[in-house]
């Protein structure tokens, strides 16, 4: 028992010696026990949420919705904007770019906007208290849980360890799909007259599903490749870019083809 607990301590202090010195002091960042603690509370609440409601009728958030989508949306549009307009001008190769860990100007923007888009992703954990207090229940399905849950944990590591390089890529794109599906539920939340101009929903998935092939595509041709970035990064952005992939093919199939299906 002493030996494993020893064994943790000393993880825990590697841990929080041999991150990135530019991003240790900015919030979240250098341990991993507050992230951990956000993650605890958000199972906490998908747990108890649904039960507390269970006797209440769902509330109405129309005006915070339309608001908190809209927000998404302008901090997704800064947040692209900032990807590729400092790569373009660091001059990022698309192919394999290892970190900058200088204090440069740009290699402080890059990193800058990593830690951005990290916090959005805890910000996005909102989605699932919305659904909650909506009484939404349906949308609280594994694909919602394990994608919100678990991006966290994977940004926390990329801001801690890999703030830039070719870690851009990924923020880069997630940001563009962002912009657009944060875009169609803030329109969403305008009201019912709204949903003849969003046919375009099953469009959406497909682009996320082109996401994720795209990434995956690009960390496994890294793997490969002679490039300096960790190929353990690469690997673990490549295994969970392909448990995306078929979740989301899933749930393209199961909300779109199935559906088709059964009407015929």
């Amino acid at each position: 028992m002493d030996n494993a607990l020893k064994r943790v301590m000393s993880t825990y202090k590697w841990t929080l010696e041999n991150g990135d010195k530019r991003t240790d002091p900015w919030l979240l960042v250098y341990s991993p026990v507050p992230v951990i603690v956000i993650f605890l509370v958000y199972l906490c609440v998908l747990w108890a949420g649904p039960r507390l409601m269970k006797h209440r009728g769902p509330v109405d958030l129309k005006g915070v919705l339309i608001v908190y989508n809209f927000a998404m949306v302008c901090l997704s549009v800064y947040m692209f904007y900032e990807f590729l307009v400092t790569s373009r001008l660091s001059n990022y190769s698309y192919l394999c770019q290892p970190v900058d860990y200088s204090t440069s100007p740009l290699a402080m923007r890059m990193a800058n906007v990593c830690w951005w888009f990290f916090f959005s992703k805890v910000i996005e954990l909102s989605d699932t208290v919305f659904f909650i207090l909506r009484k939404k229940n349906n949308q609280l399905t594994f694909l919602h849980v394990y994608h919100h849950g678990t991006m966290i944990f994977n940004w926390w590591a990329g801001v801690k360890y890999l703030a830039g390089g070719q870690s851009f890529f990924i923020g880069l794109l997630n940001t563009f799909v962002h912009i657009i599906m944060y875009s169609y539920y803030g329109l969403a939340g305008l009201g019912p007259h709204m949903q003849k101009y969003l046919w375009w929903k099953r469009y959406l998935t497909t682009l996320q599903l082109v996401q994720f092939v795209l990434l995956t595509t690009h960390t496994g041709y890294n793997l490969f490749a002679e490039c300096n970035f960790p190929d353990s990064m690469n690997v673990v952005v490549f295994g969970y870019c392909v448990s995306l992939i078929f979740l989301f093919s899933n749930f393209y199939y199961q909300s779109y083809v199935s559906k088709k299906v059964k009407k015929i």
